[in-house]
Order: structure tokens, then sequence, then C-alpha cells
């Protein structure tokens, strides 16, 4: 290569609707872009998501890396960000081969909950395979949730607005199976990351810094251990418990009291409370799936790559808890922030959520200005709106108050403001 550092960035983010799928360049003087993909997966798509779907942006993809990827990065497990690695759309991205395939530490696949066994049988590994474990049986869940849901809304028991996030929840949070078979044959190697791995990008990124902010390891986070024990009020054991009992019980095919008698006419007197026990069924439902919502969102990426003094920061959906590690608890904490504040591009977290900006990093971004200039701190998103959260609760996504702030003091691009099928992404660049 004619000049080991590269002299241009660009970000670019597809419209796959709700989701996320960003593909960074960095092009170098008389050499070859060298390309990395950024989550994949889509929920909901837009009216503007081209025709065909996650496997006509993988040929978009192909076309744009030049037909090969050196890493691609799977922030966590949500649907919306690795749906696209199965199937048509995933074997047109496997056939990039890419370098490195980087993932959270919980994808690690010796602490799968179906492994044979632990690659150490150290005290730490076991409360990380605990950990996946609860996950799983959780995510085993939000599948049976997902069943639900049409015969819920067939009932006529429940508003439109829970049954619309019972069934975006209980989809997201699927175990993504086949994505996730795909993610761990990939490429040449896996990475599974937590703070602080050294990912070698020297020889295939040169010129290119990559420092892993998140997530932690539960040895890392005392906060995080603490969270799986207690947190909310000893629900998570709660739910990982039931979702645990409603495997065996699908799996064996056998009812749960096989010598009760089952009820074939209900009487006109007890007809009154069928409907208030769908109606609570429902907001228990609810309450799990968001419980696994953000647990999977608190086991994302954080990734902070440099290159010519510019900062460009991707936090997948890490939500408060995971940041919290990074930006207040360690001893160099106040070292990290400073070094965050210099950023240049920031992904917004979680498609817009309030909860994965947390306000010590935004207030803490140097390059706020509410003028314009070739300085100015650029953001992007990638989100559809209506799609997850209410409004009336203040949890709607993207959240309102951030999208305002996003826009007054950086300048912003959103993927809501894709209005071609043909050319159905936007485009951020830097000179390095």
């Amino acid at each position: 290569m004619a000049n080991a550092s590269p002299d241009r960035a660009r970000i670019r983010s597809y419209n796959v609707g709700f989701g996320d799928s960003y593909l960074l360049t960095f092009s170098y003087p008389g050499g070859r872009d060298r390309n990395v993909l950024i989550d994949f997966g889509s929920t909901r798509s837009s009216g503007f998501t081209p025709k065909g779907g996650l496997l006509t942006i993988a040929e978009q993809i192909r076309m744009d890396c030049g037909g090969s990827l050196e890493m691609v990065v799977a922030t966590h497990r949500h649907a919306d960000h690795i749906s696209g690695f199965a199937g048509k759309s995933g074997e047109v991205i496997g056939s990039l081969d890419p370098d490195i395939v980087l993932q959270p530490w919980t994808e690690q696949p010796e602490l799968d909950p179906a492994a044979s066994a632990p690659a150490a049988a150290s005290r730490q590994t076991l409360r990380a395979r605990t950990m996946v474990s609860r996950l799983a049986d959780l995510q085993h869940l939000a599948g049976l949730v997902a069943r639900e849901v049409p015969k819920l809304r067939a009932s006529g028991q429940l508003s439109k607005t829970v049954a619309d996030q019972l069934s975006f929840l209980g989809e997201t949070n699927l175990k993504n199976a086949p994505a996730v078979r795909n993610l761990m044959t990939m490429g040449g190697r896996r990475i599974y990351a937590h703070f602080g791995t050294k990912v070698p990008v020297s020889r295939l990124l040169p010129g290119v810094k990559l420092d892993v902010l998140g997530p932690p390891t539960l040895n890392q986070s005392a906060a995080i251990a603490h969270q799986a024990h207690v947190d909310p009020l000893e629900f998570w054991h709660l739910a990982a418990l039931r979702a645990a009992a409603a495997r065996g019980a699908v799996s064996s095919g056998d009812p749960i009291f096989p010598r009760a008698p089952v009820a074939r006419v209900i009487s006109q007197e007890a007809r009154w409370v069928i409907p208030q026990i769908d109606r609570m069924r429902a907001e228990e439902m609810l309450a799990i799936v968001r419980i696994l919502d953000g647990a999977l969102n608190n086991t994302s990426l954080i990734l902070a790559f440099e290159a010519g003094g510019k900062m460009f920061l991707f936090p997948g959906d890490a939500q408060i808890e995971n940041w919290r590690y990074a930006l207040f608890d360690r001893d160099d904490s106040a070292e990290i922030r400073q070094r965050l504040s210099t950023a240049a591009f920031y992904k917004v977290g979680h498609h817009g959520s309030l909860n994965a900006t947390p306000r010590t990093l935004w207030n803490g971004f140097a390059h706020r200005s509410e003028t314009g200039g070739p300085g100015r701190l650029r953001t992007m998103v990638s989100t559809l709106a209506g799609k997850h959260g209410a409004e009336a609760r203040g949890t709607e996504v993207p959240r309102k108050t951030l999208i305002a702030a996003l826009e007054k003091l950086s300048a912003f691009q959103t993927t809501q403001g894709i209005k071609s099928r043909k050319e159905f992404w936007i485009d951020c660049e830097f000179d390095l």
C-alpha cells in the first residue's frame, strides 16, 4: 500500500426500516478501500426499503465493498441487528469472506447453554454461562409470546397498542438461530469481545485504531453481576425460571396437570373473569419481554474507531447499564470520557432511544455546535417511528426530545429521510 494511513472515511447507513446496517469504509491513497460491516438486520421495513428487502441490500453491500469485507460486526443478538445474516442475504454477506467476525462475549459458543462444556470450569465461566443460559430461557419465552399474540388479538381483550408491542418485542427478541449459526461459521476468525479486548486490526485496517468499550464482563462489572441477581426485584430469576419450565412443558408435549378436568363450557357467572385474565397475562408477558429487550441491549458491543485524528463511535443498542462501566466505574473513566468527548461521529444508540444516549456522553461531546462548519459533530440514526415504545409513556423510539437535541447541536442524518427505493442509503464522509 502506497500510504499506510487512510485519507478518507465514509459511513453508509442502509434503509433497512427498523434495524441497523452500517458500512464503514476507509480509503487509502494508492491502495484499495477497506470495509467494516456493522450489523445487518431488520424487524420492520419502511415505505422506502428496496424491493427485495435485505437480499437487495446485501447485494448493494457487496457492490459497495468491492466484493470483500475486512470485518463483520454483530453488536448483539437482536433480530433488528442480525436477521440479515440468515438466509439468502446471509449467503451474500458470507461470500464476502470477512477476515474477522466480531461479536460480544455473550455469544461465545463455549458459554452457550447447549454447548457440551465450558472452555474452563472456573467460577467466573460458570457465572457467565448462567447469565447466557438465562438469556436463552427468556428468548425461548419470547418465542412463546410471539406465538400467543394472534390468539390474544383474536380474543378482542387487548388494546392494539399492547398487542403491537407484544408482537414487536416477541419477534425482536427471538434467538435468530439461523443468523447465529451463520455468524459462527463466517469468515476467517471469530472474536468474542468485551471491554478492553484487543482486536488485531493493524494489518486489515492500516492506520486505524479500534477500542472496545463495552460490554464489560461479569468480572469487570460488579454492577452487572449484581443486576443479574436482584434487579428488578428478582424478576430476572423469576422470568428465567418460568421460561425454563415453559421450555420443558412445550418440548415434552405433555400437559402440566394431566389429571385436571378441562372445562368445555364456561359457566355464565365465570365468564366475566376471562377478559381480566387475558389482560393480566398480556401485561405479564409484556413485562418479561421488556426485561429481555434491555438485557440483550446491555450485551451490545461499544466500538470506537480512530483514524486521522477523528473518532467514529458505534455503540449498537448499548443502554446505560452497559455504558456505566466505561463512563463511571473504572479508575480511568475520566480519561475515557475525555477521549470520547473528541468524537467526530456518533451512531445514535438504539435507534434513538433516550436511555441509550447517556447525558454524560452527549453533554461531553466537544464538537456539538448550533452552527455549521467542518468540525461540527456528525450524528446518524437508523430508525422507524411508531414501532417501539409509546409516546404517552415518554418511551417512543426515536425519542422526540433526543432528536430535537441532535438536530440542534449536530449535523444530523436519519434513514427516515430516505425517500427513494433506488438510492436507499445515506452517507457521512470525512477527510482524514
